[in-house]
């Protein structure tokens, strides 16, 4: 059963925030990426190619652990334990262009210079633990 995401960590994710999230790869270890995230006003949404390994691990075991850092102190930030419940590349390719401004200030500059396509993983909370301090 999935929670609220509580206002400051929706505050956090329309800010330009550290995000890292944590993906369990066939073997059951742990595969960690640091990445840009956003938000639907409910869930967490991470926009990501298709081909990275993420996207993969996702594909298999919806199970993920996402911390989002406070870019004003590193030392706040939120840990959220959750599941993606939906992936689609539909709007993914608007969403980076949004997100690429909310952290760089223009239309995102494709890093890999491969042809991509975008996915956006939408993460349902089943825990959050609050920022202490």
């Amino acid at each position: 059963m999935s929670i609220p995401l509580p206002q400051e960590l929706l505050d956090l994710l329309r800010r330009p925030s550290p995000c890292f999230i944590a993906t369990l790869m066939p073997d059951g270890s742990p595969q960690l990426t640091q990445t840009w995230v956003t938000t639907d006003g409910e869930h967490i949404v991470i926009n990501t190619p298709d081909w990275t390994q993420k996207t993969k691990n996702v594909a298999r075991d919806a199970r993920v652990a996402v911390n989002v850092v406070d870019p004003d102190d590193t030392r706040r930030y939120f840990a959220v334990r959750g599941r993606v419940i939906s992936t689609t590349t539909e709007g993914g390719a608007e969403s980076i262009n949004e997100i690429s401004q909310k952290y760089l200030g223009i239309p995102y500059p494709n890093f890999s210079g491969r042809a991509e396509t975008r996915t956006l993983l939408t993460i349902a909370a089943d825990s959050v633990v609050p920022p202490i301090g």
